[in-house]
């Protein structure tokens, strides 16, 4: 029996995580969520809670960088899977507008069926500009997440990934295309693959782009291309473990 969210007391210490929970749940009743998504998203919890689960410095960086890379874009695109489309669509759509880049469905457990209904949940929660043809592929991947739409990853230039796999991020770059990763592990080969890696939760990540999109889009280009090209991914990463070695030797027990 589903858990109603009411159920849980807002004072339950972890609340957010069981309502994160029962929406992948829910999400998975409904046919976008498959079963593997809800265990890469207890990997991914695992990563959150020994950064503190809160966007440190490092990751906000990140993302300023990301979107005022988007921003200079001239075909950005938003890939989006099940896990993320049951956490955040409503700020997927305000992020797509904001940054006017597309979102297009792309899986890893695929099924004609299975795309049709995460486009469907997207554009009932307000997504405008939602693709899913499937009618190209990325040459090199052997697996479904080749499949992507002519107008969208195909011929993007920058590509926007998360809860992502490192082959795919890797065989993006090689065909010239710039990658920014939301990832909470930041030894991942995705995370060390990508020009740019939010160390974060997408539940924090992308409300947080959607401020600073709106906040860059009255920067100059010259102050966009500056933050883009005094960006070092490395020494991201480098902090995020930092953070990381700092919050669990911190730690009480």
């Amino acid at each position: 029996m589903t858990i109603p969210e009411s159920f849980v007391p807002e004072s339950h210490p972890r609340y957010l995580s069981l309502i994160i929970r029962e929406k992948l749940v829910k999400g998975f009743r409904n046919g976008i969520v498959v079963p593997e998504g809800l265990i890469a998203h207890g990997r991914g919890e695992a990563f959150d809670y020994i950064i503190g689960e809160i966007s440190r410095s490092f990751a906000v960086e990140a993302e300023k960088v990301a979107v005022a890379l988007m921003l200079l874009s001239e075909k950005p695109v938003i890939s989006v899977n099940g896990n993320a489309a049951a956490l955040v669509a409503e700020k997927l759509s305000e992020l797509s507008e904001v940054l006017n880049a597309p979102l297009e469905v792309n899986v890893f457990h695929w099924s004609r069926e299975r795309v049709k209904k995460i486009a469907e949940y997207l554009k009932s929660a307000g997504c405008k500009n939602v693709l899913y043809a499937g009618d190209a592929e990325i040459k090199g991947i052997k697996h479904f997440r080749r499949i992507v739409d002519r107008r969208g990853i195909y011929s993007a230039d920058t590509v926007l990934v998360m809860l992502e796999d490192g082959d795919r991020c890797e065989l993006l770059r090689e065909s010239g295309k710039k990658v920014i990763a939301i990832d909470l592990n930041p030894l991942s080969r995705t995370a060390r693959m990508a020009d740019v890696t939010i160390v974060n939760n997408i539940i924090r990540a992308i409300p947080e782009m959607v401020n600073i999109a709106e906040e860059l889009k009255t920067w100059s280009e010259k102050e966009l291309r500056d933050a883009v090209n005094n960006y070092d991914n490395r020494v991201v990463l480098r902090k995020a473990l930092e953070s990381i070695a700092e919050y669990v030797t911190g730690v009480q027990v």
